[in-house]
């Protein structure tokens, strides 16, 4: 009997210490998953709060979802969720305080949480608050945030914590590259001591139309398929002017950039303007707080009235996936080739009826 009891114990402590079942510590047929990937990093940032980590249990989840073995997967998480909520609050955050987005897959927890993480990387109160809230969390809500950081820790091509939050500095989520503010063009003038008006420092008021003297769209109307196979209709943008295109958007907007696969965020301050009386869009706008236009990017030129199909759909679905620039959308391959290139924004807009 003491033999027996001691012998349960050795295999609480190895089950405790490595996070196997019971069953496989008791009959000593525990496995490791290699390469165990380096977590080093974690113990850096600040969402921890000065907690203590178990880096070494994260690395063995990493690991077991690395190499899709899921009896260790489902142990392994649980014992991170119910004993160590700060290390889980340090995977998830090197994942979304640097992603832009969380993606069209993630969880309303996700979603939720994740701007707690961007706060953390500059603001310590904010990064203790997304600690406490994850500690706050039933375990239904841990586990879906858990899940959705492992899907990104879990791409084969990364071997190392380090290498990912070196990746995700750079790169979006989407794998797009980052986006590039480009320089005003009248700083060159500037620096050489030029003297440079804006239409904002001559003050022209409210009754000049500077449409125009911007670069400007036009759009195509397409439809797309949701994450989860519902219909959404869909606008293209294509240059209209010479100065209009990827630099042009990237400056004027803050999407996303897009590889074609899972859906951007939604913004509502995007507004794809439709006129009920006949049936016809008006304009593609970015609304201020003041309830003002303060970007627009294409105006409808002439009236024409939309098809019924296409109609019906953007009054049932009342957003629309905007998409762009594509030189020439109707061109086969054209906008997967922007995507891949990494030359592709978007974002999901609100639909305006006037």
């Amino acid at each position: 009997m003491v033999k027996n009891h001691g012998k349960k114990q050795r295999a609480k402590q190895r089950s405790r210490r490595t996070g196997a079942a019971h069953a496989s510590a008791a009959a000593g047929t525990t496995h490791t998953h290699e390469p165990l990937p380096d977590m080093a990093v974690l113990e850096e940032l600040p969402h921890r709060a000065g907690r203590e980590l178990d880096t070494e249990l994260a690395a063995r989840l990493v690991a077991a979802c690395r190499t899709a073995c899921k009896p260790c997967q489902k142990t392994l998480a649980q014992k991170l969720r119910t004993e160590q909520r700060p290390t889980l609050v340090a995977l998830a955050a090197a994942v979304y305080a640097l992603v832009p987005s969380v993606g069209a897959f993630a969880s309303a927890t996700t979603r939720s949480w994740a701007p707690l993480a961007r706060a953390g990387k500059s603001d310590p109160a904010a990064a203790a608050e997304a600690l406490a809230a994850v500690e706050a969390m039933d375990d239904v809500a841990a586990s879906e945030l858990l899940e959705d950081a492992l899907d990104h820790w879990s791409v084969g091509a990364i071997d190392s914590a380090e290498k990912l939050a070196d990746m995700v500095k750079v790169v979006p989520a989407d794998g797009a590259p980052p986006r590039q503010q480009p320089a005003d063009p009248m700083d060159a003038f500037r620096d050489a001591g030029v003297k440079v008006f804006t239409l904002d420092d001559l003050d022209l008021g409210d009754d000049v139309d500077t449409y125009h003297l911007a670069p400007n769209y036009g759009v195509l109307l397409m439809r797309t398929t949701t994450p989860d196979g519902q219909p959404m209709p869909m606008l293209t943008l294509y240059p209209e002017t010479e100065d209009a295109g990827i630099e042009d958007l990237e400056r004027r907007t803050d999407w996303e950039h897009w590889g074609l696969h899972g859906m951007p965020d939604t913004d509502p301050a995007w507004r794809v303007r439709a006129r009920i009386s006949d049936r016809s869009l008006r304009g593609l706008v970015h609304v201020g707080a003041d309830g003002k236009d303060t970007v627009e990017l294409w105006r409808a030129a002439e009236t024409v009235s939309l098809p019924d199909t296409w109609w019906d759909l953007l009054d049932r679905v009342q957003h629309v996936l905007v998409v762009g620039p594509v030189a020439s959308p109707e061109a086969p391959g054209a906008m997967e080739a922007a995507g891949e290139a990494g030359e592709l924004l978007a974002v999901v807009a609100r639909v305006a009826f006037v």
